[in-house]
């Protein structure tokens, strides 16, 4: 028997492990500001790039159960490390048993398919956490698309605690960004595109400009994702029919509320509600 059944209509939920996903969100309510969305951060238990695929999977489940529970028939992984390490498990193991009607998507994929136009050198760089690196799965999904691409990537384990704790214009930073980036063209001199495949980075787009040379482009993935999820709901009417229409935004954290606060308004440009949960 089915864990959960076939739902009324509700919000899309948004989850990621921390802040990264409200880029997501952000540029998803910029072209879609009709529906409602409910985001979950799971910001006690990040960083996820660090973990091992069964925690990330465990954690990741976890979301989309609570999400599915709060009535969302369309969740949106808005995590690179979760896309990478738990997505496909998820959509081929778990919502058959949960509920084959709703939807769990990811971001590698939208982000994936916009390489072939950005790139004329076809080599490409990703700067991603570990755990997505580790996993393959940018080269993987680059490779199914465009096979004559070259696919280097390099993690960036530090990126995320410095945007996590607001420290992405010190000093510090400074240091890591440069460090990273020029490991990634010593790796490969030819790459003219990269891309940011962690959705914390494009906190620190200034700076990775500064230290990227000219005439190198820098891919986020916010508008990519927003632009696929567009044209998926136009395919799928029955998730689409589904999605309520309010131009409404929950936020959910498993952290303090006053410190997710706070860390979504430098993100958002904008107050927010939180309410605390629990996972797991």
């Amino acid at each position: 028997m089915p864990y959960l059944i076939n739902q009324i209509k509700g919000p899309i939920g948004v989850f990621d492990s921390g802040y990264g996903g409200l880029t997501i969100l952000k540029e998803i309510r910029k072209l879609l500001p009709e529906y409602d969305f409910m985001y979950l951060g799971d910001n006690a238990r990040t960083p996820y790039g660090t973990r091992s695929f069964e925690v990330v999977y465990e954690f990741t489940l976890q979301a989309v159960i609570r999400l599915f529970e709060l009535g969302c028939p369309l969740v949106i992984l808005a995590c690179n490390t979760a896309s990478a390490k738990a997505l496909r498990s998820i959509q081929q193991n778990d919502l058959p048993y949960l509920d084959n009607s709703r939807r769990v998507l990811g971001v590698i994929r939208p982000t994936a398919e916009s390489i072939g136009e950005a790139t004329v050198s076809r080599h490409v760089g990703i700067l991603a956490t570990s755990g997505t690196i580790k996993s393959e799965s940018y080269p993987m999904e680059i490779k199914k698309l465009y096979p004559d691409i070259k696919v280097t990537g390099v993690a960036c384990p530090m990126w995320v605690p410095l945007v996590e704790n607001n420290e992405f214009n010190s000093d510090g930073a400074d240091f890591f960004v440069k460090k990273y980036i020029n490991e990634l063209l010593e790796k490969d001199n030819q790459i003219d595109t990269i891309v940011l495949g962690c959705t914390h980075y494009p906190l620190l787009i200034d700076k990775i400009r500064e230290f990227t040379p000219d005439g190198i482009k820098i891919i986020t993935q916010g508008e990519y994702v927003a632009d696929s999820l567009k044209e998926y709901l136009k395919r799928h009417k029955e998730i689409n029919s589904r999605c309520t229409k309010g131009g409404n935004c929950q936020f959910l954290t498993t952290e303090s509320v006053e410190k997710f606060k706070e860390s979504a308004s430098i993100f958002l440009h904008e107050d927010v509600s939180v309410k605390s949960i629990t996972l797991g």
